[in-house]
């Protein structure tokens, strides 16, 4: 059986998203449910997936272990799997690791952009790697099955997260930079080490991660795919679009900004151009996939390879990681 699987989206949600993912064939789909929120904030945020779930019934359900998108698909329904892309919903209390787990997350950033209380953000002029309570928040991630993600993460901070962890973790939405030299992507160094631990790497669609930008060609995005996998090995491959779908310009200003400036950071776009980029013509929504499925296929990957990077390696990596660790 093979799957489809997208690690990352932040669309603006709504019945018309849901059933591009049922037209898409899309079985499972990693959400971002906090940027900046506290704890409090973030509940806030699974309230409204808890009304999405009950209004939407017939199209998605709460994943939370990998046989919930066997579940999903034997219903005709997405499986929707939440995760934090920063760490600011445990606020400064270890014990909200577990308490988020309980609540149904599955992934968790230990920085976004910017230095955190556990790691070092990849805009930040000087990376010190993880701290202290870095280092006892990934072991405690580990007992309770969340996955260490190093998505917005600085390169020492990503190495030393690799290192401190005992199971695999995860770069959910990136590219490596010897393709673009985003400050969001990854070196050679960082993705050997990562893939060496077990890791995945989600390719990211997202127009400043690519070559180009939204010119970027399906053919140079999956030629880079074909290096990653000649690389890194194809089994440690999978797709995080980072999808932002119908979001309105205002958006990224949470994104990039939150609370913590008075300024208007617009992190690897222009200041010319603040709101979201296009989407390349060959991924704009979740309908779209297929096309990616038949430009790995016209570059060379085997069929194994592509149902891999599709979704398969998500699925394997998610029945691995999610639940706690065994004493």
């Amino acid at each position: 059986m093979t799957y489809l699987i997208d690690n990352l989206q932040y669309a603006n949600w709504s019945e018309k998203i849901f059933r591009q993912m049922r037209e898409g064939g899309v079985d499972a789909v990693h959400v971002t449910i906090a940027y900046h929120e506290s704890f409090r904030e973030m509940v806030l945020q699974l309230e409204a997936w808890n009304r999405r779930f009950e209004d939407h019934a017939d199209l998605i359900m709460r994943g939370t272990q990998a046989s919930d998108i066997d579940a999903a698909r034997a219903t005709g329904r997405t499986a929707i799997f939440f995760g934090f892309q920063n760490p600011s919903p445990i606020e400064d209390d270890i014990g909200l690791i577990e308490i988020v787990h309980q609540l149904g997350v599955r992934f968790m950033q230990l920085t976004y952009n910017n230095q955190s209380l556990l790691a070092t953000g990849c805009y930040e002029e000087d990376d010190t790697g993880l701290t202290r309570f870095g280092k006892q928040a990934v072991a405690e991630m580990n007992r309770v099955g969340l996955v260490v993600d190093m998505s917005h993460s600085g390169d020492r901070s990503t190495r030393e997260a690799i290192d401190a962890s005992a199971r695999p973790i995860a770069i959910t939405h990136a590219n490596p930079s010897w393709w673009h030299p985003a400050r969001r992507n990854f070196g050679d160094d960082v993705l050997r080490a990562l893939v060496a631990r077990g890791g995945m790497l989600g390719f990211s669609v997202y127009p400043h991660h690519l070559k180009e930008g939204s010119d970027c060609s399906l053919e140079s995005f999956c030629q880079m795919v074909a290096e990653a996998a000649d690389r890194y090995g194809a089994e440690n491959l999978g797709i995080g679009t980072d999808l932002c779908q119908d979001q309105p310009d205002s958006i990224v200003e949470w994104m990039r900004v939150g609370r913590w400036s008075k300024q208007i950071d617009y992190g690897e776009g222009s200041a010319a151009a603040p709101g979201f980029p296009p989407m390349p013509d060959w991924f704009e929504d979740n309908r779209h996939f297929g096309n990616i499925r038949a430009g790995l296929t016209s570059v060379g990957l085997s069929e194994t390879e592509v149902d891999g990077i599709m979704g398969d390696n998500w699925y394997r990596f998610y029945a691995q990681n999610f639940t706690p660790q065994q004493a």
